[in-house]
Parts: structure tokens; C-alpha cells; sequence
């Protein structure tokens, strides 16, 4: 199972940095100002119609229903919606509207399209159909009440032109005249000049109505269009209405002049055809002396039908003796045959039922027995006896049914003759009396249609009926929706920040402070956490200290001399438990940083503290004690360049050669150095002198403090890792990688290390536990984000 979220803590993670949130949010704002600001909005018309249902007796379509000629001819809303809405409807209004083009006057950010009253009306020469596909423009700038300026790019020079000269275009001439009513108010304006493809702008506007049902089953339909200029989406939902009911009393008239066409001509012809037709019917009867047929037609059929029975149970019969007969002679053994099959030979059916009696009784005996005894001699012999007796009889019934089978055939064939000939007569007869009633019926029906179809071309109604006339619902733009735009570009201000550090969080691999430690190597304590420090701190803690650093070192000194006295009260043996390893995953996670204010800080409280730099690769404590920090202590007896590793490889050097009591910032504090750095530092830790250097300065200090060498990146601290009583481990928080934490608690389950603590360094302080503030009051104040 996964470990349940803490909601408070991942809300605080995100509301520490709360001045990015607000920061974007601001700009989300700002950016959705500027988009309204600048948007060109847009207004909603519409309209409310309903469809006219077609009426049988008013269109005259009906012949053509009851005839099948037309399929689906009645028309549903949902059809009738994809006809409003068609490409050839647009186009006309379009045409109509005159809105394939288009004057825009031009601004530094938006450019305003003009629809009612333009400062002037262009005029086209060029014909129609050229002028439908053309795609032009130009542009317009005024020069005086008589003439204007013509360009046909936005930066090519002006030509002056005199209103109502023929301009020549890619596509014919053009003419261009002033309205005088509203020429004025551009007089500083560029107007741009377009002409677009009556299809292109059909197709535009085919795109943005919108027709929808009022209900399920209702014939009420809303057409309504959204536009930049309400005047022109209330005069195009108007003049696609009128368009279509035109449309629609054109289309029922040109079907009603050819329906009383198509009728006229259908009445000459089966007028003819009618006297024909009881011509032959009088013939036929005269001609063959035609009787009643029925009478010997249903004998005919009652002598097949009892026949056809008949045949059917001889196949059956067949059928059965040929599949038994198939078995017996494929069998090679003696097995069961098949019972009750339905023969109607009893003598088969006996023989069979006798044949498997002795075949169970012969595998019987074959249990105790084999096939020489003289039992099972004498039943193979009945049992060859009764296959051949079998067989015989299955021969002769499959041979008598067969012949009786072909005798039936014949006779079914000769009854079936007579039942196809005895009718013909009477076929005939029918065909000729249902042509004639059918040519009867259908003249009179076309002599009613054709008055019908008379009244239909003169009584052609409108498709549909205007409910309310395209109007502006709203008299605000729908679009863009400041409340919706201000509130969406709020959030996704707030979410743009939220995205990156979530993503930032999913790639996160670090350990970051240590709360987050703890969640990881959960039943490992975990002494505390240091802030991270700038450039101008102080990197040691000095005397009555009340930093944030000197709060959090005193937090993991409590932490330490806790576990000190809880192994001690377990072990009972009276070892001080003393011996402190600092070490980390690899270099610069700040292990020298840790170990030197730790002994500072266990220093302050006047105890005994000696710190031992054992990281003999790659010693970094005497860059902590510089001389302009330090005062040292009189030691007379001291050999000054000696350090560990001198101390492990001279045996005549002693414990109080290689000490360098110090007084630094007021704490005093005993160091041994790491010395010169070894050709074979490995060895040299091998060597039995640690030991016994170890076990010496614990009973004299009251902490050794012990900086070791990376446990991920050489094996210096684990060759002599069991002589240490605790070992904290230090994690770089931003660097320190979560796999590299199971290392030291693997190594720990091994047995290779013990007393495995943690100390989490360079913290952030709005990462830091407790708030993020370690002095209670006695820190320094921090400045306030808007101070520089």
C-alpha cells in the first residue's frame, strides 16, 4: 500500500512560494486586459422559424408517394435544417448582401470592418461569374472631396484618383464612389479594400450559423449567428429565411408543373390500353371455353401431397440401411453396431440386437481369457455368421427401397404435371382480368390527381413560417466573455506556476530537509537539519551563539547526547559511547562542515571535545581553523608538522604529539589534523594503532568527534567503521540523491556500520522545519522579500 498524502504539508509546499503564484496570477490578468482590450468582440442575432409540413392534397407528390417513384419524399426538420444551411443558399445571400466585400479600417492593434454606412461604395464592371472567384484587395486613403488615394499593397506609394474613374483591376474594371454622408469621419484613416470569393465567404458563414431543433420532435428551429456587426448578422439570418422559403416555392412548382405534365401524358396512353385489355379478356374466355379449373386442381394437390409423404419416408429408409450397411462392412472387429434406428425390417433389427449381446458377452470372457479359448472360438464363428446375414439383408432392403424411392419419383413427377398444366388456363385468365382492373383503377386515379396537382401549382405555400425575425437577444457582445476570460486567465496564471514545480516535484530525485529524510529512512533517527548559509555568513558557531546555525547545531547535540545515554543505560558496561563518525554518500555534502560545528558547538557547554580529521585523502579541517580564527594553546611537547597519518606510520610518536588544543571564538576545542596525505591510505587505516588511538581519547574526552573519509566513493571508513559508537551520516539537502540514502541503511542490515544517524545540510530556510526559523526569537531578523 501506498503511503498516505499529507494534504497540509503538500498545500504548504505550494504556499511557500506564494509570491511566484500571485506574480503570475497578476500577469494572467494583465494579459487578459490587454486580450479584450484589443479583441474585436462579437454579438449573437437570431431568429425563430417554423417548418412547414407538406400536405398530400397541396403539393401534388402524393401520385408519386402511392407509385413508389419517390423515396422518403416527405421532409423531416432534420433535412430541412441541412438545406437552410446549404452552401447554394449562402452563396445567394452573399450574392444578395453584397458581402464578398469587405472595407477594414486599419489601426496600430485592431482593425474595425465597416458594414452600414462606408465612406465609399465600389462599383464592379467585370462580370458576375468572374467576379465571384476573384480574390483582391486595395487600399483607400482620403485626399479630398474629388479624388483619393489608390494603393494595392499597404507600404506601395498612393496614386491620386478621381472619384468614379474607372480603376483597372486583375479582374476588370472598378469604380469607386464617395458616400459624402460619412466620407468625412475618414479622413485620417487607411481603409483596406477586399474582395473575397463569393465561395470562400458562403463557407465562412456556413460555418458559424447555427440551426438547432427547439425539441425533440419539434418543428420550431433557431437559427442563430454570431458577427462583429449585429446590423449584418440580423440582415443574413433574414435573407437565408427568404432565400429558403423562395428556394422551396420554386422547387414545388417546377414538381407540380411536371407532375400535371406527367399525368396528362399517363391518360392518353392507358386510355388506349384499357380497350385493349377487354378485347383479350372477351377473346380468351370465347376462344378456350374456360370452366371451373379449381375442383380438379385441389384432387391434383392432395394426391402430390400424400405422395411427396410417402417418398420422403422411403429416402428416410434408404438412408438409414445404407449408413448401417456402411458400418458392417467397414468394421474389421467385432464391435457394437448402432440400435433402434428405425428400420423397418424387424429381422435386421433382431439380428443386430443378437450381434452386440454376443459382442459384450465375447469382451466379458476376453477379460479373464484370451481369444483361443474354445468360448470365444465359438462366439467369433456366430458372430461372422450373423455379419453375413446382416449384410445379405442390408443389400437386399437397400436395393428394394431404392427401386421404390424411383417408383415414387416418377409418380410425382407425373402429378406435378398435371398440376402445372391444369392451371395454365386459368394463369391466363387471371392476368387478363388483373391487367384490366389495374389499368381501370389507375386511369380513373390519374383523372383525380390531375385536378389535384391543377390546385397545387395555384395554391404553392411558404416552407416555412417567420416566428420572430432575426433580432439582437443580447445587447452586449457575447464574446469575448470578460468574466470568463478574466477568470480563466487568473487561474491559469495560478496554474503555470503550479505546473512547473509539480513537474519539478515528479523529477525530483533529492533529498531536501528533514521531513523528507525521515519519510525515507523512516526508523532511522534522524539528529536534525542545518540552514543553508550565504557567502558573507559566518561558517562556524561562536561562543553563546544564537544564529539559526547555532540553534539547529544545538537541536542535533541534544538529539546525539540522547542516543549517547540510551545506549549507555542498555550496554551497562560503563563505555562512554563517545566515538562520533561524520561521514556522507561523497565529497562536498559538507560531513567537515557538520563535524567541525558539532565539536564547536559540544565544546561551548565545557566539555571535552576532540576533534580527529581521518578523511586522510582529502583533509578539509584546517581550512575551518585558520590562524586569524584560532589561539593556540601552549603544548610544548608537540611535533607541529605531525597529524594521523604521521602518528599511524611512526610507532615512537605518541597520542599527545599529534593534539592541537585551540581556543577558537572563546570554545576550546582539541584537533588532530589528517596529516600528509599517504601513497596507501587503505593500509594505512588497517593499521592497529587506530584502534588504540580511538580507545585512548575516549576515555580522556568526553566526545571524539571523527571526520571520515565518503562511504560511497572509497572504503576508508568502512575498514575501521566498527570502532565507532554513532556514525551520522550528512545528506546535502538539493544534492544528496534518495537512492543514495539506502546505502548507509543497507550497509547498517549488513552489520558494517552501527548507530547510523542522520544530519540533513543546507537546508533553505523556507524548507526548514518548525516553521523555517530555528532562534525562537533570538535569530536574526530576516528582511522582508520587497526590501533590497
Amino acid at each position: 500500500m501506498g503511503e498516505n498524502i499529507d494534504l497540509r504539508e503538500l498545500f504548504f509546499s505550494y504556499a511557500k512560494h506564494w509570491k511566484w503564484f500571485a506574480i503570475s496570477a497578476f500577469i494572467g490578468l494583465i494579459l487578459a486586459y490587454l486580450y479584450l482590450r484589443y479583441t474585436t468582440p462579437e454579438y449573437i442575432a437570431e431568429a425563430k422559424i417554423q417548418i412547414e409540413e407538406d400536405k398530400d392534397t397541396a403539393s401534388g407528390l402524393d401520385l408519386f408517394k402511392e407509385l413508389d417513384v419517390f423515396s422518403g419524399a416527405k421532409n423531416k426538420v432534420e433535412d430541412e435544417i441541412e438545406i437552410i444551411n446549404s452552401r447554394s443558399n449562402l452563396i445567394e445571400v452573399v450574392k444578395t448582401l453584397g458581402l464578398n466585400t469587405t472595407i477594414t479600417v486599419l489601426g496600430d492593434i485592431r482593425d474595425t470592418e465597416i458594414y452600414q454606412n462606408p465612406p465609399i461604395n465600389v462599383n464592379y464592371i467585370a462580370p458576375d461569374s468572374t467576379l465571384n472567384k476573384t480574390d483582391y484587395t486595395f487600399y483607400f486613403t482620403y485626399r479630398s472631396e474629388t479624388e483619393f488615394g489608390y494603393s494595392e499593397e499597404e507600404d506601395d506609394p498612393v496614386k491620386a484618383i478621381p472619384f468614379g474613374r474607372n480603376i483597372s483591376t486583375p479582374f476588370g474594371d472598378m469604380v469607386v464612389t464617395p458616400n459624402m454622408k460619412t466620407l468625412n469621419r475618414y479622413k485620417e484613416a487607411k481603409l483596406e479594400v477586399s474582395v473575397i470569393p463569393v465561395g470562400l465567404m458562403a463557407q465562412s458563414y456556413n460555418d458559424r450559423i447555427n440551426i438547432s431543433i427547439a425539441d425533440e420532435f419539434s418543428s420550431i428551429v433557431y437559427i442563430s449567428l454570431e458577427d462583429s456587426e449585429v446590423s449584418r448578422a440580423i440582415h443574413i439570418i433574414d435573407e437565408l429565411i427568404r432565400v429558403y422559403n423562395q428556394n422551396a416555392i420554386k422547387d414545388k412548382k417546377i414538381v407540380a408543373d411536371r407532375t400535371a405534365d406527367f399525368i396528362d401524358a399517363r391518360i392518353a396512353d392507358i386510355s388506349g390500353s384499357l380497350a385493349t385489355v377487354d378485347q383479350n379478356a372477351e377473346d380468351f374466355k370465347t376462344g378456350r371455353g374456360v370452366t371451373d379449373i379449381a375442383s380438379e386442381a385441389n384432387i391434383n394437390l392432395n394426391i402430390g401431397a400424400a405422395n411427396r409423404q410417402d417418398l420422403a419416408n422411403a429416402n428416410t429408409q434408404l438412408q438409414i440401411a445404407a449408413s448401417m450397411k456402411d458400418i458392417i462392412d467397414q468394421q474389421e472387429g467385432y464391435e457394437v453396431l448402432p440400435a433402434n434406428l428405425g428400420l423397418s425390417d424387424p429381422t435386421i433389427a433382431g439380428n443386430a440386437d443378437r450381434y452386440n449381446q454376443l459382442v459384450l458377452e465375447r469382451n466379458r470372457l476376453l477379460e479373464s481369457s484370451n481369444e483361443k479359448n474354445p468360448v470365444i472360438v465359438n462366439l467369433d464363428q456366430q458372430l461372422n455368421g450373423l455379419k453375413q446375414t446382416m449384410q445379405s439383408s442390408l443389400n437386399s432392403t437397400v436395393n428394394n427401397l431404392g427401386m421404390q424411392v424411383n417408383t415414387l419419383s416418377n409418380q410425382q413427377a407425373i402429378i406435378n404435371s398435371k398440376i402445372y398444366s391444369a392451371p395454365r388456363n386459368e394463369r391466363a385468365l387471371r392476368d387478363i382480368t388483373r391487367r384490366q382492373q389495374t389499368t381501370e383503377a389507375l386511369y380513373l386515379y390519374l383523372l383525380q390527381k390531375r385536378e389535384e396537382a391543377q390546385i397545387a401549382v395555384a395554391s404553392t405555400a411558404q416552407k416555412c413560417k417567420v416566428i420572430d425575425s432575426a433580432y439582437s437577444p443580447i445587447p452586449f457582445p457575447i464574446s469575448p466573455n470578460r468574466r470568463l476570460v478574466y477568470v480563466a486567465s487568473f487561474l491559469l496564471g495560478l496554474l503555470l506556476p503550479f505546473s512547473v514545480l509539480y513537474v519539478r516535484t515528479l523529477l525530483d530525485n533529492k533529498v531536501h530537509n528533514l521531513n523528507s529524510l525521515e519519510k525515507l529512512v523512516k526508523n532511522v533517527p534522524v539528529l536534525g537539519e542545518l540552514p543553508k548559509l550565504g557567502k558573507k555568513e559566518q561558517k562556524l558557531v561562536l561562543k553563546d551563539d544564537r544564529s539559526v546555525l547555532a540553534e539547529a547545531l544545538r537541536i542535533i547535540r541534544t538529539n546525539l547526547d540522547y542516543l549517547i545515554k540510551t545506549k549507555q543505560s542498555k550496554n551497562g558496561s560503563g563505555k562512554k559511547n563517545n566515538i562520533i563518525f561524520v561521514t556522507s554518500s561523497v565529497s562536498g555534502e559538507g560531513k567537515t562542515f557538520v563535524s567541525s560545528n558539532l565539536s564547536m558547538i559540544l565544546s561551548s557547554t565545557g566539555k571535552k571535545v576532540l576533534l580527529v580529521g581521518a578523511d586522510i585523502r582529502n583533509p578539509k579541517i584546517y581550512s575551518f581553523f585558520t590562524s586569524d580564527q584560532i589561539d593556540k594553546l601552549s603544548t610544548p611537547t608537540r611535533n607541529k608538522d605531525a597529524g594521523l597519518t604521521e602518528y599511524l606510520l611512526e610507532p615512537e610518536l605518541e597520542i599527545k604529539d599529534i593534539v592541537n588544543p585551540m581556543l577558537v571564538y572563546e570554545n576550546e576545542i582539541d584537533v588532530i589534523y589528517s596529516g600528509r596525505i599517504p601513497p596507501n591510505p587503505a593500509e594505512l587505516l588497517l593499521s592497529k594503532r587506530i584502534k588504540s588511538l580511538l580507545e585512548k581519547v575516549s576515555d580522556k574526552y568526553d566526545y571524539v568527534i571523527v571526520d571520515t573519509a565518503p562511504l560511497m566513493v572509497v572504503t576508508d571508513t568502512l575498514l575501521f567503521s566498527e570502532l565507532a559508537d554513532h556514525l551520522i551520516y550528512v545528506v546535502r539537502a538539493g544534492v544528496t540523491e534518495v537512492n543514495a540514502v539506502d546505502f548507509p541503511v543497507k550497509l547498517q542490515k549488513e552489520g558494517k556500520v552501527k548507530g547510523l544517524t542522520f544530519v540533513v545540510n543546507d537546508v533553505k530556510q523556507s524548507e526548514l522545519g518548525y516553521g523555517g526559523k530555528y532562534g525562537y526569537g533570538y535569530g536574526k531578523a530576516a528582511k522582508k522579500w520587497w526590501k533590497f
